[in-house]
């Protein structure tokens, strides 16, 4: 998910770009056929400007304002109506000043706009405890691979006695064996699964490996986790043969984790052909 929004991003920064790359040369035209004293077509300028401003940052929006200030030195010499070369240095100056800062101005609007909107969407997407994707992040992920129609398996995975734990040692206690879980199944999940915290003490692992290299992978979770102390009881559904719908899918998958946790506890897995 997150490339896919890192792939429209840049698509529309490059069109963007290209626009601003048309007003330039549009601007300039228009000056040089249209420009005589006091219209002002230069002015127009600023748009190109804050066009490349918005897709960048303050430095970038600094050189577009350098860019517009040569091309309207060369519309002033090339212009027959306006070049005036003992008014020239003035009027470039006084351009150079005010496209740069505007430039620079609006690339650091936008360039701070699009970092706190940046940890505005990765907080409503993360769990703030494991740091993780959260319950919404799963859903959002879960439907975009159904709607894609390529084979995947969802794996979700429950602590064992989380609650034993927290009466024990306190909730503190319990946060770091969750964060202990995350970072476990985080490592051993390949860097394209989809690994989310839906619930209390419930992950969810969207993955394209085989069920045969799954259990692997489950077996390596279990190593890790008992040096701490803790269990994991998991089940598994796959698409398609569980489901073409993520209703579907994740509620086989919860009714077969419930089922393992009744049964085995961590020792036997619940799950299609698991």
């Amino acid at each position: 998910m997150r490339c896919t929004v890192s792939a429209a991003l840049a698509t529309n920064r490059r069109l963007i770009l290209a626009l601003a790359a048309i007003s330039y040369a549009t601007v300039l035209a228009a000056f040089i056929a249209f420009e005589h004293s006091g219209l002002g077509i230069a002015h127009f300028f600023y748009v190109p400007i804050c066009l490349v401003a918005l897709v960048s940052d303050a430095a970038w929006g600094a050189l577009a304002g350098v860019v517009a200030t040569g091309l309207y030195a060369v519309g002033v010499v090339v212009s027959p109506k306006v070049a005036d070369w003992h008014a020239m240095p003035e009027w470039t100056g006084i351009r150079l000043v005010t496209f740069c800062l505007l430039g620079a101005l609006v690339g650091w609007y936008a360039s701070s706009n699009r970092t706190l909107v940046g940890r505005l969407r990765e907080h409503a997407t993360q769990d703030f405890l494991t740091h993780l994707g959260n319950a919404r992040a799963f859903d959002d992920e879960l439907a975009r691979r159904c709607a894609a129609g390529a084979p995947f398996t969802l794996l979700l995975a429950d602590v064992d006695d989380l609650k034993r734990v927290n009466d024990a040692h306190g909730h503190e206690a319990g946060n770091v064996a969750l964060r202990l879980v995350a970072e476990v199944l985080r490592e051993q999940t390949a860097p394209v699964d989809a690994v989310a915290r839906i619930g209390g003490d419930e992950f969810a692992i969207l993955t394209d490996l085989p069920l045969e290299q799954l259990g692997l992978m489950r077996a390596r979770v279990g190593r890790s986790l008992a040096a701490e102390n803790l269990q994991l009881s998991f089940s598994t559904t796959s698409y398609p043969t569980d489901g073409r719908g993520a209703v579907e899918l994740f509620r086989k998958a919860d009714d077969r984790l419930f089922a393992a946790k009744l049964l085995a506890r961590n020792r036997k897995t619940v799950g299609a052909r698991a």
